[in-house]
């Protein structure tokens, strides 16, 4: 069997363990990373400014800060690639990009899968089958303690910041502090800074702490967790409760399931899916029938 051709886009925490989740795939090949400097750290595949340079790739998984994301993803599916990405801004913003990669995707014969991540990715699935066994009912996702990737990129790209870590602390019931580490350029305003990441889209809504450190490597840690809960009813039962909880390494966890993401994007139609869209059995390595025989 033709293995996929899959190449990186980024060189990031993601990016890194995308690319060992890529090596141990049965059905995939490592085509290459894609820089923006494409310096290559020691990788015994191509690393490269354009993916032209890599010839044959059938998907792209974009490791690149979910901001950038409505710019890249674009440039990919134009020349029929598919793409994948971990787009973790929900409600209108995530809606908006699937309706526009969905129309440049089906335009040019190639699929996109957005948010494919943990959350949103696999807690979003969970969700929706949590609603399925319980109509009637209230869905909590309790996140952490640990760190929060969009949320430290986010606070990366303030100006006067030069590293950053960002923690989500669970408050229960679904609500959440945000406790922020940050370590600044010389000359930047602490107070200054502070304000921006608090006016943040990604902090609004939370209550959020920010601390200045001398050293970010010093508090970082890429641990996370979540716990999904659901208080429901279905039929004459009103005591539906359901519960999975995890704990995972952030980057690990998002880059599996891009990859496997990248798998499924090569057994569906032109289009733009968000990983509740995607069967099940397209994410796993194997044979559908078999796959199906040893877990259904």
């Amino acid at each position: 069997m033709e293995k996929i051709r899959v190449c990186v886009v980024g060189y990031g925490n993601v990016g890194k363990e995308a690319i060992e989740c890529i090596r141990q795939a049965p059905d995939m090949e490592l085509a290459g990373v894609v820089r923006r400097r494409p310096e290559n750290p020691g990788l015994d595949c191509p690393v490269v400014a354009s993916v032209d340079e890599l010839g044959k790739v059938d998907v792209a998984v974009l490791t690149a800060p979910s901001r950038q994301i409505p710019e890249i993803a674009p440039q990919y599916l134009k020349k029929g690639i598919n793409t994948v990405d971990s787009f973790d801004i929900h409600g209108d913003p995530l809606m908006a990009l699937r309706s526009d990669l969905g129309k440049c995707a089906k335009e040019h014969g190639s699929v996109a899968v957005i948010s494919a991540g943990w959350d949103p990715g696999t807690d979003s699935v969970i969700r929706m089958l949590f609603q399925a066994m319980a109509p009637r009912g209230i869905t909590y996702t309790n996140f952490g303690p640990g760190m929060s990737m969009g949320h430290t990129v986010a606070v990366k790209a303030i100006p006067g910041v030069k590293n950053a870590l960002s923690m989500t602390l669970p408050a229960g019931f679904g609500t959440h502090k945000r406790d922020v580490y940050v370590e600044l350029e010389e000359g930047a305003d602490f107070d200054k800074v502070a304000e921006a990441i608090k006016k943040d889209p990604y902090f609004v809504k939370d209550e959020t702490r920010v601390t200045k450190v001398s050293n970010v490597m010093e508090v970082e840690a890429m641990g996370h967790g979540v716990l999904l809960q659901r208080f429901g009813a279905a039929g004459t039962a009103e005591n539906q409760v359901l519960e999975l909880k995890m704990r995972l390494t952030n980057p690990s966890a998002t880059a599996q399931v891009m990859v496997a993401a990248a798998r499924a994007s090569t057994r569906m139609a032109p289009g733009c899916y968000t990983l509740p869209e995607v069967p099940p059995v397209a994410l796993v390595a194997g044979d559908i029938d078999e796959i199906l025989k040893h877990s259904v």
